[in-house]
């Protein structure tokens, strides 16, 4: 016969694996009387477990979700962190025991960590180990998360892109960005949040350590598909540096110099010759969109000349028009 602690833990595991246990079938399992499963169920209790009575013919017990945590040593943020990273970070080959193990976890949780954390959906995208993994505050990914649930617009000031490269003056002036919040994205230990920006009228793939909340959410929406319909390929596209679906060539007015930090390892950027004194390179980029691609030329903030596709050309023609007609007067 086991002892009492062991029996106690064997109890628990019993309780866990699934929802109702008669309790002559727990003292059949245990090896032991009825009066000492009652005794078990009590010491439970008094560690913080939510045993319940059960009704019916022969009476039984249910492991349920407490007020508070029962003392596994964690406390609130620790029960969330172990969650998201039985749900993000498991071994290849012990995904069926993660699950396990977080389907226990939850069990006991509260209702306020349970809403929480079932708020946070993720999906998992496997690549080579990063070793400079960026932290992120957990309360950025569950309002995140939350907003993602809810369908709700949320807004941030980034510091990706060419927001990297202004001083603290300029980016004050700098409105937030306004997203539809689709997906939070976890790969090679970075948190991305995949979104619809308002603004750009296109998809964005957004770093979460670059960004900082600003209180509050916005109005409802309805949800739009993700381009190519899966977040997975969606995302792996965009931080992978596989080839974009479209390219376009402009010329800028600017020194080929200025203009090369700023056109990423998938880009061109290579000088041309100066035309009465004026600086000029010729500039290669690739996006997800024709809208998209017009959009990355103009944040590059100098006089530019589209060379081609057409189809670049006119998507440039459309965004004007929409810049034209979003300034009064």
């Amino acid at each position: 016969m086991l002892e009492t602690s062991g029996r106690l833990l064997a109890l628990l595991s019993l309780l866990q694996a699934r929802r109702d246990w008669p309790g002559a079938l727990l003292a059949d399992r245990l090896n032991v009387s009825p009066r000492t499963v009652r005794r078990d169920v009590d010491r439970l209790r008094e560690l913080g477990y939510p045993v319940n009575a059960t009704k019916g013919p022969d009476g039984g017990y249910r492991l349920d979700a407490g007020a508070e945590l029962p003392p596994l040593l964690f406390d609130d943020e620790q029960a969330i962190a172990v969650a998201v990273a039985l749900r993000t970070g498991a071994i290849p080959g012990a995904e069926e025991g993660a699950l396990r193990a977080l389907a226990t976890i939850r069990q006991v949780m509260p209702a306020r960590l349970r809403t929480r954390l079932d708020a946070l959906e993720v999906t998992t995208v496997r690549r080579r180990p990063r070793a400079d993994e960026a932290a992120v505050a957990p309360d950025t990914l569950l309002a995140l998360g939350s907003a993602c649930q809810a369908r709700e617009v949320v807004r941030f000031d980034y510091a990706g892109g060419t927001m990297a490269a202004l001083g603290e003056g300029e980016a004050a002036f700098r409105p937030p960005r306004r997203v539809e919040p689709h997906h939070l994205v976890t790969s090679d230990g970075r948190w991305y949040l995949v979104a619809f920006d308002l603004d750009r009228d296109d998809w964005r793939l957004f770093r979460v350590d670059r960004l900082t909340l600003r209180s509050g959410t916005g109005p409802r929406f309805v949800r739009r598909e993700v381009p190519g319909g899966s977040v997975a390929d969606f995302v792996g596209s965009r931080i992978s540096g596989a080839p974009s679906p479209v390219r376009g060539e402009v010329v800028f007015h600017a020194r080929a110099a200025d203009v090369a930090p700023w056109v990423g390892a998938q880009g061109l950027c290579e000088p041309l010759p100066d035309i009465d004194g004026a600086a000029r390179c010729r500039v290669v980029l690739g996006s997800w969109s024709w809208g998209g691609l017009a959009g990355r030329f103009g944040a590059f903030d100098v006089p530019f000349e589209v060379v081609g596709p057409p189809e670049l050309a006119e998507a440039t023609r459309v965004l004007a028009a929409r810049y034209a007609g979003a300034v009064p007067g």
